[in-house]
């Protein structure tokens, strides 16, 4: 999956859906005692959607290299729907749900890439930050307007059914 984005996120049209991501292979050190993907490998297929996120944002590990720029998650919360198991296929979808100057606020599901179903969700927030002091940064504009213009694109979606409600960007009104 190779996913670019236009050049001009402002003038050029992106599609009024989730974007598909990641899609990859559950392995078989991936499965638990219980004979399906172990927690803690649906937070590392998550931990790969939002690579590829960033990557497509220009805020992946190329960025790191480049400018000592990084992004930390803040927060997650994660649903398991319905168990996937060893060799099945799947697939992340992203919804941007909100940008500021220094966040992202996204959304993933986890599809079964044969069957259909939906097997998990991601929620989560994510701040940009300079290395060397290990801080709060303004993300490049760039990249703001890019997730920006996911978000614009996604605005006349549904709410997502399984967003917990507590996680968001908080911002001061006074």
């Amino acid at each position: 999956m190779n996913l670019t984005l236009p050049l001009d996120p402002g003038r050029d049209a992106l599609p009024a859906a989730p974007l598909d991501i990641h899609e990859a292979r559950v392995p078989a050190e991936w499965i638990d005692y219980n004979g399906h993907m172990n927690v803690a490998y649906y937070v590392m297929a998550f931990d790969h959607a939002t690579d590829k996120l960033l990557d497509l944002l220009d805020l992946g590990v190329a960025y790191v290299r480049r400018t000592n720029g990084s992004t930390f998650v803040l927060e997650t919360h994660v649903t398991y729907v319905q168990e996937i198991k060893r060799d099945d296929p799947f697939r992340c979808a992203v919804r941007m749900l909100d940008v500021d100057g220094k966040r992202l606020h996204y959304y993933f599901e986890m599809f079964h890439g044969r069957d259909g179903f939906l097997a998990a969700t991601s929620e989560q927030i994510l701040l940009h930050v300079d290395l060397a002091t290990r801080r709060a940064a303004p993300m490049p504009s760039a990249a703001r307007a890019r997730a920006e213009a996911i978000m614009r694109a996604q605005a006349g979606l549904p709410r997502p059914e399984r967003l917990c409600g507590r996680i968001g960007i908080r911002r001061n009104n006074g």
